[in-house]
């Protein structure tokens, strides 16, 4: 993402005392950078995203990477935006910095106060913002659902636990966008605004004309991702597979019992976690990305990296697979172990160049970015008719 990295940063970092702590939230009269929510200009937008990792992340992770490529498009679309993360963050936006580095990288021992911190930060800002997006669960519903501006909240995780239930029954208001309408299904009934699936920007994957020779695996080692399916797909099949994955605290257990006895096979390369230069080629040179999930995956970004660089994916039909996968056009969907084998040696008949075309029109960052400005605009106009801030500023000049 250096390539759009033309203009200066305007970096804050705020790690003392609050002042605004001891005031009220905005009450909606204070000034803004823009008139009329009826005027279809640019926007001043806050986006809030998790302090684990950095904005985009330096190795492994996929929402922080995705508020990377969302902040940036609308940055390169002309709107205002001002992004809340960790200190060691990347962008063109104005960038409020939290914490000096992120949590996951600096073994941080209490996350939550980390994120406390940040939403104060965010309450004390809203006045400059026309909407405030939030990516990082339902921590801030107390706060949001007391605040004049317009907020929006995209969930990037699962929704199946029934501890969910109801902190999503209690805040019916909060107006949400999922990521996939697969994700939706436990909670259907919340107030879910829209989907907008993941994009990448157009720039992502370099394609190859010619299949590699190695099956790949890319993500997280953990008992839903079942790095093991994919070893018994690739033995079966009597090709090489390369696993590129990192191994939380959570799952060294499993990994160390589980999964490490499996890599001394041959034809196993265990190559760990990848740096975010060294995933396109290991994708492109694939012959076939190996997705053999056991859990309701919500969107599953690595389906549509793969695409981008023009390699077919054999995934397991869970979650958002159906949504993401067109079944013999981009890969397969498959229900078995016998079915990935099959799958694997069908392969050959598919396009790497419709695998591309594919990821150019359903699911790039310029996509995203205009369905999230539609989803603001959405808000807003509602907001101004209530009488909030917007109305307030209505014929101001700016």
């Amino acid at each position: 993402m250096s390539e759009k990295r033309g203009k200066s940063v305007e970096t804050i970092v705020d790690l003392g005392t609050n002042d605004a702590a001891r005031r009220p939230f905005d009450n909606g009269q204070s000034g803004t950078r823009h008139g009329s929510p009826e005027r279809e200009g640019p926007l001043s937008i806050a986006q809030v995203a998790p302090l684990y990792e950095a904005v985009p992340p330096k190795l492994y992770g996929g929402t922080e990477r995705v508020v990377s490529y969302l902040t940036e498009e609308l940055v390169s679309e002309g709107h205002d935006v001002t992004l809340f993360a960790s200190g060691d963050s990347e962008t063109r936006a104005r960038l409020i910095a939290v914490c000096p580095r992120s949590l996951r990288l600096d073994e941080c021992g209490d996350p939550l106060a980390h994120h406390i911190l940040m939403l104060e930060r965010v309450m004390s800002e809203s006045r400059r913002f026309d909407v405030i997006h939030f990516h990082c669960d339902y921590i801030h519903f107390p706060l949001s659902r007391r605040l004049p501006t317009p907020t929006l909240t995209t969930l990037h995780g699962r929704l199946d636990l029934p501890d969910l239930v109801p902190v999503y029954r209690e805040y019916s208001d909060m107006p949400l966008v999922s990521i996939s309408d697969a994700q939706r299904a436990p909670v259907s009934w919340a107030n879910w605004l829209t989907t907008i699936p993941h994009g990448l920007p157009r720039g992502f994957g370099t394609p190859r004309s010619r299949p590699g020779t190695y099956l790949a695996f890319l993500g997280r080692i953990s008992p839903e991702k079942r790095v093991d399916r994919a070893i018994e797909i690739a033995q079966r099949a009597g090709m090489e597979i390369r696993i590129a994955a990192k191994v939380d605290a959570a799952d060294r257990l499993y990994f160390d019992e589980v999964i490490r006895p499996l890599l001394g096979a041959p034809g196993i390369e265990f190559l760990g976690e990848l740096a975010e230069h060294e995933k396109v080629p290991f994708l492109s040179d694939a012959y076939a990305l190996l997705f053999p999930i056991d859990w309701p995956e919500p969107f599953g970004l690595v389906m549509i990296e793969a695409m981008a660089c023009g390699t077919p994916v054999i995934a397991y039909r869970r979650g958002s697979v159906p949504e993401v996968i067109e079944d013999g056009v981009t890969g397969f969907i498959v229900e078995s172990i016998d079915e990935a084998v099959t799958a694997v040696e069908r392969i050959r008949d598919l396009s790497r160049a419709t695998c591309r075309g594919v990821f150019e029109k359903r699911f790039t960052s310029r996509r995203m970015a205009e369905d999230y400005v539609g989803a603001y605009r959405s808000l807003i106009r509602p907001a101004a008719l209530r009488g909030g801030r917007h109305a307030a500023l209505s014929g101001l000049a700016v």
